[in-house]
């Protein structure tokens, strides 16, 4: 009796456990506020499959090189006729006079070790250079570009708050992303693809633009545009200007990003907050340069350029624009995850509608229904009133499965839908070793207690032997398996799992009751 009692403990405390779990699934908004989410095949939503543009991150690394190796050229008072990015990937340089080469040999020889020589012609004092970054390099920065844009991909969708999104490398440069029940698909692929690369740059005010537009942009400056839709026309209005092309500051030191309501328009604005490595830098600019436009530009397109006023201390500054609230949220999202590395462009594009997922539930749940309900009518048939007991057991493992997919905050698929039903089966299988070995020990003229504790001590062996090997693949499939197989490997693992201790204990406990409390005299099986 004392084996009887802790088994009907720890399984009344696990069925009543399994019951409030699975109640917020039926009934929303019921404690403990878990239930079983539903993947992009049930519930509907989109499939990209996008590719990071990995030679733009070597590019922009080239351009970076090529502005640094500038600065050190300048803060050494060494002059240059040329130092700019040319062919994608490549710098090319020409100096002039033996003073200036030496400097820049010992520059280079100091601080851009990582810089490959291609071609090198000194004539008469006068020298032309072209370099780039050796091969190994260039796919490291590449692979890096891809690391980071998977984790700034996944940064931004987390905030966006998608439940359990599905997102992976494939390939070398292919990242895979379904979001399960996403309705507003135009925003999402907004929100995924925006580069994000914040900058702060100043205008250019000794130029006119519309002369820039027709003569050619001045050397050292680019002509960006500020544009403007009016809500009520839906007019969309540009704005040309002539931009520096130099960064003063960008969004790498940044430290946050947050939306806020202008108090006197009454519209949304996006507020930044700098590092503090950003914030003196930010103040340095201001103070450096009062009086002057400062224009924010966000992935080249200008959102404003104030007046700098005064300087600007305590690393705060605001994005301004005709931002509708989902706008500035959006915007304020991709600043606080960070810029892409490297633009992303979407290969692959699939939409699941609701109505297909419902279909997909209906046949997914007509499935496991007369599944079971063939294994019930079946063993009932065949084993009798111990049928009965183990489809009484298999009754409480599919509520066991669905209450620890919704604890655990699972996603159910339609491969998962199929382990369900495998899982059913080998419930089944573990009912029939037990029964088979009861059988034996009935025909050997043993009582019906010294049956079923023969016949559960000689088949728990073989069942856990069986189910942990299940259990062990299960595993492997989770750990190395794609989408689909990982959600067919969630609800074998779980229902394993489920199956033995019903098996083992549930069902035990039933059988308990009718030797000990009922004392059957004879068993049907």
């Amino acid at each position: 009796m004392k084996i009887f009692s802790w088994k009907l403990y720890l399984s009344v405390v696990v069925l009543i456990a399994a019951i409030i779990y699975i109640l917020p699934t039926f009934k929303p908004g019921i404690w403990p506020n878990k239930k079983i989410n539903l993947g992009l095949d049930l519930q509907g939503g989109m499939h990209l499959a996008l590719e990071v543009e990995s030679e733009k991150a070597v590019e922009s690394t080239i351009e970076r090189m090529a502005n640094d190796l500038k600065g050190v050229l300048r803060s050494k008072h060494l002059s240059y006729q040329t130092v700019e990015r040319t062919e994608g990937t490549k710098i090319s340089i020409i100096l002039e006079g033996k003073e200036n080469i030496d400097g820049f040999d010992k520059i280079l020889d100091k601080e851009f070790k990582e810089l490959r020589i291609l071609s090198r012609s000194d004539d008469k004092g006068l020298l032309k250079i072209k370099m780039d970054l050796p091969e190994k390099e260039t796919e490291n920065i590449k692979r890096l570009a891809v690391e980071q844009a998977l984790e700034t991909i996944r940064n931004r969708i987390d905030q966006f708050g998608v439940s359990e999104p599905d997102i992976r490398l494939q390939g070398k440069d292919r990242i895979l992303i379904q979001l399960p029940g996403i309705s507003d698909t135009q925003r999402a692929k907004d929100l995924i693809g925006k580069t994000a690369l914040l900058e702060f740059k100043l205008l250019d005010e000794t130029h006119d633009p519309e002369t820039a537009l027709s003569e050619g942009a001045p050397p050292g400056t680019e002509i960006l545009y500020e544009i403007k839709e009016d809500p009520m026309t839906k007019r969309v209005m540009k704005q040309s200007y002539l931009v520096k092309k130099g960064a003063l500051l960008t969004g790498a030191s940044l430290a946050g990003a947050s939306v806020q309501i202008d108090s006197q328009y009454n519209e949304p604005y996006v507020s930044i907050d700098f590092d503090n490595k950003g914030a003196k830098e930010f103040e340095r600019i201001t103070e450096e340069n009062v009086k002057k436009r400062l224009a924010i530009v966000l992935d080249n397109k200008v959102y404003s350029a104030p007046v700098i006023q005064e300087k600007i201390a305590g690393g705060h500054a605001r994005i301004t624009g005709s931002f509708t609230a989902e706008e500035a949220r959006d915007l304020a999202i991709v600043l606080r995850a960070g810029a892409l590395p490297a633009p992303v462009k979407i290969l692959e594009e699939r939409t699941v509608g609701p109505s297909l997922g419902t279909d997909s539930i209906r046949k997914g749940l007509f499935s496991i229904l007369i599944g079971a309900l063939l294994a019930v009518i079946l063993t009932a048939i065949y084993y009798k009133w111990a049928g009965v007991i183990a489809d009484i057991g298999l009754l409480f493992n599919l509520l066991l499965i669905a209450a620890s997919m919704a604890a655990f905050q699972a996603t159910l698929t339609l491969p998962g839908i199929a382990g369900v039903i495998l899982t059913i089966a080998m419930a089944v299988d573990s009912n029939v070793v037990i029964y088979e070995r009861i059988r034996d020990e009935v025909a050997l003229g043993k009582t019906p207690r010294a049956a079923v504790d023969a016949g559960f001590e000689r088949a728990t062996l073989t069942i856990l032997d069986a189910n942990v090997t299940t259990l062990l693949a299960a595993l492997v499939l989770f750990q190395f398996g794609t989408g689909p197989i990982k959600g067919f490997a969630v609800t074998l693992s779980i229902g394993v799992i489920s199956s033995v201790f019903i098996v083992l204990t549930i069902t035990r406990v039933i059988f308990d009751y009718f030797i000990y409390n009922r004392k059957i005299t004879k068993l049907s099986i």
